[in-house]
């Protein structure tokens, strides 16, 4: 397939990732899945995706580069996990920032970043002693870095992923992940990881949201209404 028309996903074995490689792959994409461990592989393939072995949490900038040379869009769907807050920082804000710039160098000028609802407003709402604190930090501080890139970026704000079925259709939540600008209620602030991957899909095949932050939770409204 042509090289104007792949996608590179960091994060390649991530539940959104492997959610995501196939529905690219439908849309008429190549997808080259990044992963560390080459025993994820098989995973990534089963998806569709063309697995490639690289640690971005020590890649430095022209390494991703190269991974990333011809493509016409960059994911960025990795994360420490929580749990570590120095490889939070690591990998969620410091290997984020590296692929913004190595996208740069590379000519890619799409960039999706999977953040969540909530992280503009998060840092002076969420307690400094919580443990939930340095992935808000990382979060916001890639996010702000990507705004201020010139890449054309989208970043996504879903709510807490679940892995129920994808339906399609999403409420397009507030920049502090309220709806209406009334708090979300109780329960209602969550995304499929399906419905995450078909928007990572349409925002790429349809040149939808440039340069926006797009939060949303499962709702009612098809996603090609929802996000143009």
């Amino acid at each position: 397939m042509a090289s104007e028309q792949r996608v590179v996903i960091l994060g390649g074995h991530g539940k959104v990732a492997l959610l995501a490689a196939p529905k690219l792959r439908t849309a008429g994409y190549a997808v080259d899945s990044v992963i560390r461990n080459p025993e994820q592989q098989a995973d990534v393939e089963q998806a569709g995706g063309n697995p490639v072995i690289l640690d971005i949490e020590s890649a430095d900038v022209d390494r991703l580069a190269e991974a990333f040379a011809g493509a016409s869009a960059i994911v960025f769907s990795a994360g420490a996990g929580g749990g570590n807050p120095a490889r939070t920082n690591a990998v969620d804000y410091q290997a984020a920032t590296r692929a913004m710039d190595a996208a740069q160098r590379a000519g890619v000028t799409r960039f999706v970043m999977v953040s969540y609802a909530g992280a503009d407003v998060d840092l002076d709402r969420v307690d400094p002693n919580d443990s939930f604190y340095p992935y808000v930090q990382a979060k916001h501080a890639a996010d702000a870095y990507l705004r201020d890139s010139g890449l054309d970026f989208t970043i996504l704000g879903p709510g807490s992923l679940t892995l129920t079925p994808g339906s399609g259709e999403i409420t397009i939540a507030d920049p502090d992940g309220g709806i209406n600008g009334e708090p979300a209620a109780q329960g209602r602030a969550v995304t499929s990881r399906e419905n995450v991957a078909s928007v990572i899909t349409h925002v790429i095949t349809n040149n939808a949201a440039i340069r926006e932050t797009v939060n949303f939770y499962d709702g009612d409204t098809p996603i090609a209404d929802a996000i143009r």
